[in-house]
């Protein structure tokens, strides 16, 4: 224990004897570590990111819609149906939920402000299988669907513009020729930027009315929710059996899920995330041929040390241990300071990233920045630490 506490004080010693050259040192080690905290860290935290992402849009998700074909008219019997969607939720396993939508282009009119606006008849599952956020007032429920009552949900963006000074809900919207009481306001909880069926000005109507303005009353969005996200893929496939099953030969559906939109982001970020890591790989090797170079530079210094120690009975062990500890040092602090300034970092800009992102630091990534830092340093300071146990005392001692 003597002898381990004397090697840990001569280390300490020699490394504050050039306390400037072992900081300086150290830096390509502080780099480098935090590089790895840093990366599996934004990694992490962008991979849950992307997946709260879609989940806004629409958790385990499956939707179909008919292919138009401009070479060939489009039958009334290829269209989908409600029959379609009930089928589907009991007949396919794993299914939760389901909704279909309708729309068209409209315009709406509130006292004296009349707008154009996206009108969209949706069935009662829409919400959950959507996850809007009901800002004001309800959705539409079984009542509202069944007895085709003339009430509506609208978007924020068309409430600010029709009733700039008036509690939305309970106003009247003139859409056409019918009259709609608003009973919400709502909002995606996830922005599409125009990509489904919620525009910026858009009215969420009982669907049953969309025969009213269109004709029929076909589907033009099948939505499917599966139970868990193992359940997607095959809910896919069995869909699309099911709509060629019912449906005539020639009709072709586009029937597809967001797993495929979450595979590209994950190897997206596969793919930083390994970038990201060869370069603070990089930073290590490189601070590890300076480590090593360093440490040559130590033992030439201190051959006339090294030979007085080996002629007082030290052992070749005993040398080499030294120079390897004084070589985790270096390599240890350096791991240390960069860890912490790596977590440093997410809690400074913590408030200025959108409230529902947050930027935890793993403890994986802090543990294998420390150990990969450490034999990083023992790596590169083995050969200076072999080369000095293998000095002889009588070449040491004549040493200049």
């Amino acid at each position: 224990m003597m002898l381990r506490n004397e090697t840990w004080m001569v280390a300490l010693e020699a490394l504050w004897a050039n306390k400037i050259r072992a900081f300086l040192t150290t830096l390509g080690v502080v780099i480098g570590s935090a590089c790895i905290v840093l990366v599996v860290t934004v990694a992490l935290s962008g991979r849950r990111y992307v997946i709260a992402q879609i989940e806004g849009v629409g958790s385990n998700l499956v939707y179909a819609r008919l292919q138009i074909d401009p070479d060939r008219a489009v039958m009334l019997q290829d269209e989908l149906t409600s029959e379609d969607m009930n089928v589907a939720k009991s007949v396919i396993p794993g299914i939760v939920t389901t909704a279909g939508t309708r729309g068209m282009q409209s315009t709406a009119l509130a006292g004296s402000v009349e707008s154009s606006i996206n009108l969209v008849g949706v069935t009662e599952g829409f919400q959950k299988i959507r996850n809007l956020l009901i800002l004001r007032g309800r959705f539409l429920d079984a009542d509202d669907i069944a007895s085709r009552s003339r009430v509506c949900l609208i978007t924020r963006e068309l409430a600010d513009l029709a009733f700039p000074f008036a509690d939305p809900v309970g106003q009247s919207l003139r859409i056409g020729e019918l009259n709609f009481t608003v009973i919400g306001v709502f909002r995606e909880r996830v922005e599409t930027f125009g990509l489904s069926e919620i525009q910026e000005y858009s009215v969420l109507v009982p669907f049953p009315l969309m025969k009213y303005y269109l004709g029929d009353a076909s589907l033009e969005v099948l939505y499917l929710q599966a139970a868990t996200p193992q359940e997607v893929v095959p809910a896919t496939r069995q869909l699309e059996a099911l709509l060629h099953s019912r449906h005539p030969t020639r009709a072709r559906y586009v029937v597809m899920n967001l797993s495929s939109i979450l595979d590209a982001a994950q190897k997206i970020a596969l793919a930083l995330t390994i970038v990201l890591v060869l370069i603070g790989f990089i930073a290590l090797l490189v601070s590890g041929i300076g480590i090593m170079n360093i440490m040559l530079v130590t033992v030439r210094e201190r051959t006339r040390e090294i030979g007085i120690r080996k002629a007082i009975g030290a052992r070749r062990s005993e040398i080499l241990y030294q120079f390897l500890l004084e070589a985790f040092l270096i390599s240890g602090f350096g791991s240390l300071l960069g860890i912490l300034i790596a977590v440093a970092i997410p809690v400074a800009v913590q408030p200025l990233l959108p409230g529902n992102l947050r930027v935890p630091v793993p403890w994986q990534s802090v543990v294998l920045a420390f150990l990969v830092s450490c034999s990083v340093g023992v790596f590169f300071g083995y050969l200076p630490a072999s080369r000095a146990a293998q000095l002889q005392p009588t070449e040491s001692l004549r040493y200049e």
